[in-house]
């Protein structure tokens, strides 16, 4: 196995609730304790997500955040402009569209040193959603990080 320490650690996410759009809180992480009693106690950490994982979830949340949304705190191109297809038809000019923000935010982010594939294409049932799958590859790895396919709502 590759050693994925520079794709760095971070606090882990868990997806809530997706059913317009996704939301996320900070995972935890259970761990059985002695009180010195009968029964160990359950204490409950923050989750962590380290490697490969991580790299996953910061390419989601880099999509899921609009570009400039965090200017104020110094990072004015961080994000991505994928909100700006929604309300467009879904035909092959914006799933085109689709896969040039998310090349154009991919290209901030340090730890990918190639971006394998993006493929953008209609949803089988709902004409107003495209399904998104793509795969890059992390700097000082030879595997390819696969992300989705998850949908984005036109």
């Amino acid at each position: 196995m590759a050693d994925d320490r520079q794709l760095l650690t971070d606090l882990r996410l868990a997806l809530r609730n997706a059913a317009l759009r996704p939301v996320y809180a900070v995972a935890t992480e259970g761990r059985r304790v002695s009180t010195g009693q009968d029964r160990p106690r359950t204490l409950h950490d923050i989750g962590t997500v380290g490697g490969r994982g991580n790299l996953e979830q910061a390419i989601i949340l880099r999509l899921l955040t609009p570009r400039g949304e965090l200017a104020a705190l110094g990072h004015p191109h961080y994000g991505s402009r994928l909100h700006q297809v929604v309300g467009r038809l879904n035909n092959e000019g914006t799933r085109n569209l689709i896969k040039l923000f998310i090349l154009e935010s991919l290209q901030q982010e340090p730890r990918i040193r190639e971006v394998v594939e993006v493929a953008a294409t209609p949803h089988p049932v709902h004409r107003n959603r495209v399904d998104v799958r793509l795969s890059v590859l992390p700097i000082g790895d030879t595997r390819t990080v696969e992300i989705g396919p998850f949908t984005i709502e036109l």
